[in-house]
């Protein structure tokens, strides 16, 4: 019998499962949303419902040469963060006091959005270039954690 994985790990792989459904031309992102090891609500980074994706329509950022961690305005996209924030709270699901798991460090739009939404703990696989979301995340008082 093989060893079972820990509950972080478990909970980053399914991350990696959910960010396989993005349509992001330039990262694929996967996000959950766990409370007492329960999963609440899963997202990952694409076009609004009913809108083309990214590998349909293009990608502005790409075009433009928007580096990484900037403009985030100029994506059709939303974030998995937010796409698991808004599934909890299209379905009535409280998230105060849940962790975080995401392939990838959260924006710091997304970092402002997870503080306001009461998450308490961010695990991440991959690091994101901005700084200042973990300043925040940090300053919010919530634990962060790198899982591989």
């Amino acid at each position: 019998m093989t060893e079972r994985p820990g509950w972080d790990c478990y909970f980053m792989d399914i991350a990696r499962i959910v960010a396989s459904r993005s349509t992001c031309l330039r990262r694929q992102v996967g996000a959950l949303l766990v409370l007492e090891k329960r999963i609440l609500a899963t997202g990952y980074n694409g076009a609004p419902t009913g809108l083309r994706h990214c590998d349909e329509a293009g990608c502005l950022r790409k075009e433009l040469n928007v580096p990484a961690g900037e403009r985030h305005e100029l994506c059709r996209g939303l974030h998995a963060e937010q796409n698991a924030i808004i599934q909890a709270a299209l379905n009535g699901v409280a998230i105060k006091g849940a962790t975080l798991y995401c392939t990838h460090f959260p924006c710091v739009v997304c970092a402002k959005m997870l503080i306001n939404a009461g998450i308490r703990r961010v695990c991440a696989a991959d690091s994101y270039p901005d700084s200042l979301s973990e300043k925040l995340l940090s300053e919010a008082g919530m634990a962060i954690y790198y899982i591989v």
